[in-house]
């Protein structure tokens, strides 16, 4: 006997789609959508036609999502914004260029580590690495 699932499509919000298997439940955990007052749906190891297996998170209502986050966890993503069960935009996520408080400067000397109240910003090398812009400390991208 087959069994059918069924997940229905959303009438207003976001789908994000093409994430690598195992980055959903990361991002939903990074994104706090257990705090989201609104329907969150994540499918993990769904079969896909183009990558074998993805996961998806579908966020019915309205909802802010830091793209740059989501850009730097899994930078293959789709994120389509949903009205009126139709897609109104498509964005395919790349490595941003720029990332403000997502990495922490490892350096103990580095100013945003001493000071308080100064963000944690990290540019993209040629090398798809981050550097820091004050101590030029590296981070994996």
């Amino acid at each position: 006997m087959k069994t059918t699932r069924r997940i229905d499509s959303i009438e207003n919000g976001i789908v994000i789609d093409h994430i690598q298997v195992g980055n959903g439940m990361k991002i939903y955990n990074l994104l706090k959508l257990d705090a989201a007052e609104c329907t969150v749906v994540l499918i993990r190891n769904a079969r896909s036609e183009r990558y074998g297996r993805k996961d998806v998170i579908k966020i019915e209502g309205d909802i802010q999502l830091n793209l740059d986050l989501l850009g730097y966890v899994d930078h293959h993503v789709t994120v389509c914004f949903i009205k009126g069960g139709e897609i109104v935009e498509k964005k395919k996520l790349t490595l941003p260029k720029r990332l403000t408080n997502v990495i922490r400067c490892k350096n103990p000397r580095c100013i945003c580590t001493i000071e308080e109240g100064i963000d944690h910003v990290f540019e993209l090398t040629a090398h798809n690495t981050y550097r820091c812009i004050y101590c030029e400390n590296q981070s994996k991208a």
